[in-house]
């Protein structure tokens, strides 16, 4: 696996990651909260509202990506293909090698694979909020990293 910084020609099939991971884990999300996330995503990704960095297989595809601002995890997604191989991983552990072990991340209540996932790579929970970040009922669980090393 290697971890490149994001790449423009690589826009769409990075929204067709997310896509993919969100139908595979997010099955709270009806089809019209989808859509609307969707074109957030696409839109942070082209704006760069974020620092992307993208997981590349052999053949230099995308595997699945990470948006940060700073030390804050905005984002995560693994293809549904790849996900349970130690991408996600990957993906943390080249982050704190970036920015440090005090990252933080909110994740989605919902998402209970998610949680145990952010939980296994040492985060814990410090907080909770009802709505999510775009005021939706889809209370977001507030993580923070609690190791030392990188």
């Amino acid at each position: 696996m290697l971890m490149v910084p994001y790449r423009e020609q690589d826009h769409a099939k990075l929204v067709a990651v997310w896509e993919r991971a969100v139908r595979a884990t997010h099955t709270f999300l009806e089809e019209h909260h989808i859509l609307f996330y969707k074109q957030m995503v696409s839109e942070a990704l082209e704006q760069k509202q974020v620092e992307v960095w993208e997981v590349l297989d052999a053949e230099q595809e995308p595997m699945g990506f990470i948006g940060l601002d700073n030390s804050f995890i905005e984002m995560l997604f693994v293809d549904e293909h790849f996900q349970g191989q130690g991408v996600g991983k990957f993906l943390i552990f080249q982050t704190m090698k970036m920015k440090g072990t005090e990252l933080r991340v909110d994740v989605n209540e919902q998402n209970e694979d998610a949680a145990r996932f952010y939980a296994k790579m040492g985060f814990v929970q410090i907080g909770r909020s009802e709505l999510d970040g775009s005021g939706n009922p889809f209370p977001l669980l507030h993580l923070e990293m609690k190791r030392t090393n990188a």
